[in-house]
């Protein structure tokens, strides 16, 4: 028996020695399939006046707040706990370390050059911005709806040649914050890359606003009142004024049929395109880092959601169409404090139940200090709660209870997360800080100076363990160039850079490459052919035999980039994958 545990032993531990397989010659995974319509089975959905109406799209999920915090933080929980977990790599990344454009995710600052304003807007185009008071006449919007349920009061208003838009007070307690968050959150969640509304902020007079009669709201506990104008007038009352205008945030209604949140764990079982379980896809693990990034506690499963678009946008509920998945609300972001005030201090290090805490806590009587111990307000900038720099570490920063996804997050997960985040320079976050049109314009000053130094302190920790190369491309003359995000973000003292470019053929001979460093952080250098292309050669063009690795260091601590590729002769390199090897 001895004998036979000791040979399990020595194969797994060949096989876990054994290299990795290489990589084929195709193109990598840059769209995923996801984005092809599917059809889903059609079921009765009748209306008042049409009794034989036919949904042809998934069902509606709802997500009750008390059950998913209750769950996450207890039954999940313990499940896990109690479960084997020995963990895994993301299921989504492609061979070249990226995730592919997706119903999920479009990549956008990391993949093109996009202009400060084009980032402000986020997820508005230029046509849905919304026109100021003194351009809009009395009673041209006309209210539909009461905003039900939630913390924040507000209502629906139809904007004529603009469309449907949700228009939200900020607490009274903070003026001007929640509005910023939402707007500065959510300009940033698109620009890296997630689906999100188009949100912005508005100034609204009481008379530019004709309320439909007879409305209702439906409060969080699932009682009905009445919408009319002295609710109405209570809403306008709570958010902050210039004079006569109230200012509010105007959320555009998304297109097609929503379909309630979608879940930071396994999958929709009726959208045929959703086969990656939630937690094991790299965008919604690596969001943990960019919650952190922006002390987004509350980002949960309620503040996202699905819609069904049909390919037939005249037939909104037919069939085929896809599944799209927004992030939504980042109102509670840069340092909004949650509905009991005294727990302010405490988002971001400890869950709203944090039981590892409390235990500590009673074993030692009290005497740990806590981050939200020594936390103070900055003077002039208390709106903004106790969003700084200070006590933030982007490996132990937590949501207001457990997100699933956020837990599986490995390095890898958030290594890419940080090379996006990098992208990001002073004016771009300057410009998008300046769409909250703050009364104060060192309040945007403020912010994005706070979103720079905790940038700085994500990209200490993320950029220099695995390889911060990126940005692989090939000039008109041949030649390779990688940027080193870790040199244009200064993560280390210039000497410290040092690039050593190894070529290896399939056979294991290696050439040491010179290389070029340019002042922008680009680091470039000509690779050599086999010269296995010639007219007699028969070799075929995804043979091993023409198999090369380029391996790039950067003479820092972080570990190596190797470039996979094939070496097709006088027809050049054809790369095929990106690793980034621990180091």
């Amino acid at each position: 028996m001895l004998r036979f545990i000791g040979s399990i032993l020595v194969i797994a531990t060949l096989a876990c020695a054994a290299s990795p397989r290489p990589f084929a010659l195709r193109a990598p995974y840059t769209r995923d399939s996801d984005l092809d319509p599917v059809s889903v089975p059609c079921r009765p959905d009748p209306s008042p006046s049409d009794p034989t109406r036919q949904r042809c799209a998934p069902v509606a999920y709802v997500s009750p707040w008390v059950w998913d915090q209750l769950d996450n933080s207890v039954f999940a929980r313990t499940s896990r706990t109690l479960a084997v977990d020995v963990g895994a790599e993301a299921a989504n990344a492609n061979s070249l370390d990226e995730v592919a454009d997706s119903s999920w995710f479009e990549n956008r600052i990391g993949a093109g050059a996009l202009s400060p304003d084009q980032l402000a807007l986020g997820g508005c185009t230029v046509d849905d911005m919304l026109p100021t008071p003194a351009d809009v006449p009395d009673g041209a919007w006309l209210v539909d709806h009461g905003k039900d349920n939630g913390s924040s009061l507000g209502f629906r208003v139809k904007v004529p040649g603009k469309g449907t838009y949700m228009l939200k007070a900020d607490d009274p307690s903070a003026p001007e914050h929640a509005s910023a968050a939402a707007v500065i959150g959510q300009a940033i969640y698109h620009a890296i890359g997630f689906h999100t509304p188009c949100e912005q902020v508005v100034y609204v007079r009481r008379s530019q606003l004709e309320l439909v009669p007879g409305l209702a709201r439906i409060d969080n506990k699932g009682f009905a009142h009445p919408f009319d104008d002295k609710a109405l007038d209570a809403v306008l009352a709570t958010s902050a004024h210039r004079g006569e205008l109230t200012r509010m945030t105007a959320s555009k209604w998304l297109p097609g049929i929503t379909l309630g949140p979608f879940r930071y764990v396994d999958t929709r079982n009726d959208d045929p395109n959703d086969v990656v379980p939630h937690q094991n896809r790299r965008e919604l693990r690596g969001s943990g880092l960019l919650a952190a990034w922006l002390n987004h506690w509350d980002a949960r499963e309620q503040n996202s959601m699905d819609v069904w678009l049909a390919s037939d946008a005249a037939h909104v509920r037919s069939s085929p169409g896809i599944v799209r998945h927004y992030i939504m609300d980042t109102s509670d972001a840069i340092g909004q404090a949650p509905t009991v005030p005294e727990l302010g201090g405490r988002m971001g290090h400890s869950y709203n139940f944090d039981l590892g805490q409390v235990v500590a806590d009673f074993v030692s009587f009290g005497a740990i200090e806590r981050p939200w111990d020594r936390a103070v307000h900055v003077p002039g900038r208390e709106k903004f709660g106790f969003f700084s720099v200070r006590d933030f570490n982007p490996e132990t920063w937590k949501t207001a209870y457990p997100n699933p996804a956020f837990l599986r997050m490995t390095e890898r997960d958030a290594a890419w997360m940080a090379r996006i985040i990098a992208r990001f320079t002073r004016d771009e976050l300057r410009a998008i800080a300046g769409t909250a049109q703050f009364t104060d314009p060192g309040d945007a000053d403020y912010i994005t100076g706070v979103l720079l130094e905790r940038r700085r302190v994500i990209l200490e920790r993320y950029l220099t363990r695995l390889s911060p190369l990126t940005d692989v491309h090939v000039q008109p003359d041949g030649r390779i160039c990688v940027l080193d995000l870790a040199r244009v973000h200064g993560l280390f003292a210039p000497g410290r850079f040092h690039y050593e470019i190894v070529l290896r053929d399939a056979s294991g001979a290696a050439v040491q490459l010179p290389s070029e460093v340019r002042p922008d952080g680009t680091v470039c250098f000509t690779p050599r052919s086999l010269a296995i292309d010639s007219a007699a050669d028969t070799t075929p063009d995804g043979h091993l035999a023409r198999r090369v690795t380029l391996r790039i260091r950067n003479g820092t601590s972080a570990g190596p980039l190797e470039i996979h590729a094939y070496d097709l002769g006088a027809r050049g390199l054809r790369f095929v994958g990106l690793q980034r090897p621990a180091p």
